[in-house]
C-alpha cells in the first residue's frame, strides 16, 4: 500500500476572502480559522462531516492573519492586521473577546502560546517581537520588546516543553530567545535561508526545528547539546543549533507553511504552486544527518495558494489546510510505515 492523502470535507470557510490560517486545539476537537474578512470561525465535527460552530466578529477592524488555542483550551488570540490582537475566552458555546493587545506599529502578523499558557509572544511588521506575561487574573502585561530582526516579523512559536521562542522573517533569519535577568533576548541567529523564512515548526521533542522559505527548501535544526559539534550555521549565540538537513527541488514556488506532526513524526508543507507534501524521515538514516523523501504530493489542493497547514493534536493523520480560495479543506494522511 501506497502513502495517501485524501480530501474528507471542503468547508468555504472565509468566502470572498482568502484564508490565512488554520489550528487545532489541545484536545482535537475544534478548528480554528482566521481570513480577510476580519472573523475567526471554530469549527466541531458533526458525524462525518466538520461544521462552523462560532463567528467571533467585531474583534478586528482588518484581516485577521493568525490565531492560536491556549494550552487548556479555553481561549484563542488573534492576530491581525489593525496592529492588535484579541483574546477570546470560551464561554459556554460561545467566545467573548476580554482582552485587546495593543502596541505594535503595524501588522501583528502572529500569536503564540507557550507551553505553560502563562506567556504569549506576538510578532509584526514593525520588525520586533513582544512578550506578554499573563497573570490568574488574565490581565496581559507587555514584559519584553526584542528588536533583533532587521525585517517584517513573519511567524513566531514556541518550543513545546521549554521557554523558548523561535521567530521567522524576512530578513531571511530565524531568531532564538530566551529570558535572561527579567527580560527576553536573542540567544542564536539561524542563517543559511537565501530569501524570506515565512514559518517554523518544532518537532516533539523540541530538539529539532524545521523553517520553510520563499528560497522553496525546508531546512531542519538541530540543537546541538555539550559535547557535540557546535552550530556552525548559529550565529553570535548561546545556544547551538545546526543546519542538519536542507529539502530542496521539491517545491516550485514559496513555502509559507511547514508543520511536524507530534504524533507521528511526518512533515507537510503548504506551497505557493497550490500544492500540499508531506515527508517522511528514513528511519535507518543517521539523526545528525536525516534523510527526509517525499511521501505524498497533492498539486492541486486548492486552486490557488496554500497558506497554512496543520497536523491535529490528537488523532494521526488528521491535516487541514486553507487557501487564497477562502476553503479550508480537512484531509487524511495514510503511511504505509
Amino acid at each position: 500500500m501506497k502513502d495517501s492523502l485524501t480530501a474528507l470535507c471542503k468547508l468555504s470557510g472565509h468566502p470572498d476572502s482568502r484564508c490565512w490560517f488554520v489550528a487545532w486545539n489541545p484536545s482535537g476537537t475544534l478548528l480554528a480559522s482566521c481570513g480577510g474578512d476580519r472573523a475567526v470561525r471554530v469549527w466541531g465535527r458533526e458525524g462525518d462531516s466538520w461544521v462552523c460552530k462560532s463567528v467571533l466578529q467585531d474583534g478586528h477592524q482588518r484581516t485577521v492573519r493568525k490565531v492560536t488555542w491556549s494550552p487548556c483550551g479555553n481561549y484563542l488570540a488573534s492576530a491581525s492586521f489593525d496592529a492588535t490582537a484579541c483574546i477570546w475566552r470560551k464561554k459556554d458555546d460561545d467566545f467573548e473577546c476580554v482582552t485587546v493587545l495593543e502596541g505594535h506599529e503595524n501588522e501583528v502578523k502572529c500569536v503564540a502560546w507557550a507551553p505553560s499558557g502563562s506567556l504569549l509572544a506576538t510578532c509584526s511588521r514593525d520588525k520586533s517581537v513582544w512578550v506578554w506575561e499573563v497573570d490568574e487574573e488574565d490581565e496581559y502585561e507587555c514584559v519584553s520588546v526584542v528588536n533583533a530582526h532587521t525585517q517584517d516579523v513573519k511567524h513566531v512559536t514556541w518550543h513545546p516543553t521549554q521557554e523558548l521562542l523561535a521567530s521567522a522573517s524576512y530578513d531571511n533569519t530565524v531568531r532564538l530567545y530566551q529570558e535572561e535577568d527579567d527580560d527576553w533576548v536573542c540567544k542564536a541567529t539561524l542563517e543559511g535561508h537565501t530569501s524570506t523564512v515565512w514559518s517554523l515548526a518544532f518537532d516533539a521533542s523540541g530538539q529539532r526545528l524545521a523553517s520553510c522559505s520563499d528560497d522553496r527548501t525546508v531546512k531542519i535544526w538541530r540543537e546541538c547539546l555539550p559535547g557535540n559539534e557546535p552550530g556552525t550555521d548559529t550565529v553570535g549565540s548561546d545556544l547551538s543549533w545546526k543546519c542538519i538537513c536542507t529539502l530542496s527541488g521539491f517545491h516550485s514556488r514559496t513555502i509559507y507553511d511547514v508543520a511536524w506532526c507530534r504524533l507521528t513524526g511526518a512533515l507537510a508543507t503548504a506551497c505557493g504552486d497550490d500544492g500540499v507534501r508531506v515527508f517522511r524521515e528514513d528511519p535507518t538514516s543517521d539523526p545528525m544527518q536525516p534523510t527526509f523523501f517525499l511521501s505524498v504530493h497533492m498539486p492541486k489542493a486548492h486552486s490557488q495558494d496554500v497558506n497554512c497547514i496543520a497536523w491535529n493534536t490528537k488523532e494521526a493523520g488528521l491535516l487541514a489546510s486553507c487557501s487564497d480560495d477562502g476553503e479550508i479543506i480537512i484531509w487524511h494522511y495514510q503511511s504505509e510505515a
